[in-house]
């Protein structure tokens, strides 16, 4: 009996990773998006969560805070990222970096695959110096490259680009693990291939290394370090009970250099090494943890307050999860495409090859998304007035859909090679580009930078939905003058590629 006591306090999950899988699966309450391949595009998207969870993973039903901010400073043309700034700035003035040690889905893998039975690397004066250089990502990748290319009215979200392992792990591979997602193969390139060996490269050093990505790379950690000072949940030192002994450093696996620091996670891992009780993990004035010895007098106190925020805590859970996967729970949301940090929204190749059309009659094709199907007609409002109705527009020309966004990178890229399409087949051809809806950018203001001639839509939510997409951008659908879908493909394409469906249809 007493060994299986001592097996199960050995062994049971701690009240720090209970809080860890527990925000893993709140920030990831969309279960069915792992079925369907597809991501939530509900309002609970427009909201950031603390920690660093993909956009794009299928389940996640809220944003992640580096991502929106590089898409704010990327929009800083058109809007203030008033809301962004807010929030980073409430969640580090609240918790800090309380949320790196209990409330980060990355922070939770990298402790999972450090239990790995291996050799580890201590910290030391190297890794000290190296922890800083998620502070220069920080000043490079997520603020100066998006501020940059914004001047350029080109939206680059540097760190979910060129590295973030959560985007790679979470929103890419899972996207592209589902079969309902074969076609966005046709989209990886070698960037990445790049993000995919940076990934594993920093999830075989957090084999070895103790939170290897928390300590050197993450910019979002750099941000709420900011506010270790004068965070107001985390370890408190009691100045008065203190001896200075350095126990509590070197028991910490994180280069801090006192208790509570610009590198402290609150992860509590200190309270119990404290010989003299003199750190405590506290919200404001409330103690929630002391050490172990010292618990006992409130030890009333402290389960009261643990089983009312255990029941709230669950009781949370439990309406997100039927919220987010009980159809008959929630009004379904439009569904719409992914931001910036689609997967992968800029690892784009060529398009595949076009499927000619079928000759019959078009009112003996069913209508459908699919390549020889009858496009299912639309109506949809233009941006500076008026409307585009498919059926009335389009009939009769080949007719050239778009579907972009101004945080897309490759869609803004390509835009040009539709205004080129246009300028050089006039009234012959019907190019539209359609706008998501699932971030409310000022369209017309960014328009605004540019002399295109082709007529800009909106989506609210059901037009590309009808042409078979929802989750990555950009789509291109090609229709002959029948209205019959000819091509429809997801992934950049080029001038070339565009003339190269679009001129033989009009020779026909």
């Amino acid at each position: 009996m007493v060994k299986m006591k001592n097996w199960l306090q050995t062994h049971l999950p701690t009240r720090r990773r209970l809080i860890q899988v527990y925000a893993a699966l709140l920030y990831n309450a969309n279960l069915k998006g792992y079925l369907s391949g597809q991501i939530y595009t509900g309002d609970s998207k427009a909201l950031c969560v603390p920690g660093l969870n993909c956009y794009s993973c299928p389940g996640a039903v809220g944003a992640c805070p580096l991502g929106a901010l590089q898409n704010a400073l990327a929009s800083t043309g058109n809007r203030a990222p008033y809301y962004v700034l807010g929030i980073l700035m409430l969640f580090g003035l609240i918790l800090g970096r309380t949320i790196c040690g209990y409330l980060c889905p990355m922070g939770l893998i990298q402790e999972l695959l450090h239990k790995l039975p291996t050799p580890k690397v201590k910290k030391n004066r190297v890794t000290r110096v190296l922890s800083y250089l998620k502070y220069i990502i920080l000043a490079v990748f997520v603020v100066a490259i998006p501020l940059w290319y914004a001047l350029q009215k080109f939206p680059v979200p540097a760190f979910c680009k060129y590295i973030c392992p959560a985007g790679t792990f979470e929103g890419a591979i899972g996207l592209l693990a589902n079969p309902a997602n074969e076609a966005a193969f046709s989209m990886l390139n070698i960037l990445f291939t790049r993000k995919f060996i940076i990934m594993v490269l920093i999830f075989g050093a957090s084999v070895f290394i103790f939170r290897a990505f928390c300590r050197f790379l993450c910019p979002l950690g750099a941000i709420y370090g900011l506010f270790s000072k004068i965070n107001l949940v985390g370890v408190k030192v009691e100045e008065s009970k203190c001896t200075h002994c350095g126990l509590c450093t070197g028991h910490c696996k994180m280069d801090i250099r006192h208790v509570g620091d610009h590198e402290c996670i609150h992860c509590g891992g200190c309270i119990d090494a404290c010989p003299t009780g003199a750190i405590t993990f506290q919200a404001g004035k409330i103690v929630l943890r002391r050490r172990e010895k010292e618990e006992a007098p409130q030890k009333k106190t402290l389960t009261r307050y643990r089983t009312i925020a255990g029941a709230v805590a669950l009781a949370v859970l439990v309406g997100a999860l039927w919220y987010y996967n009980v159809p008959e729970a929630q009004a379904s949301p439009p569904p719409t495409e992914t931001t910036a940090q689609t997967a992968p929204p800029t690892e784009t190749a060529g398009p595949t090859q076009t499927t000619s059309a079928p000759t019959a009659p078009p009112e003996t094709l069913p209508t459908g998304s699919e390549v020889g199907m009858l496009a299912p007609d639309f109506t949809a409002s233009l941006y500076g007035g008026g409307e585009f109705t498919l059926s009335r527009d389009g009939l009769g020309k080949v007719t050239v859909l778009n579907f972009w966004a101004t945080w897309c990178t490759p869609c803004v890229a390509e835009l040009p090679h539709f205004d080129e399409l246009a300028r050089a087949y006039g009234d012959q051809i019907q190019v539209l580009a359609i706008h998501s809806e699932l971030i409310t950018d000022d369209v017309d203001a960014y328009l605004a930078g540019f002399d295109y001639i082709i007529p800009f839509a909106q989506d609210p939510g059901g037009i590309i939905t009808s042409f078979g997409g929802s989750t990555m951008l950009p789509q291109t659908v090609v229709l002959d003058e029948n209205g019959v879908i000819v091509y429809n493909q997801v992934g950049s394409v080029t001038y070339e590629v565009l003339e190269s469906l679009v001129a033989p249809l009009l020779n026909d």
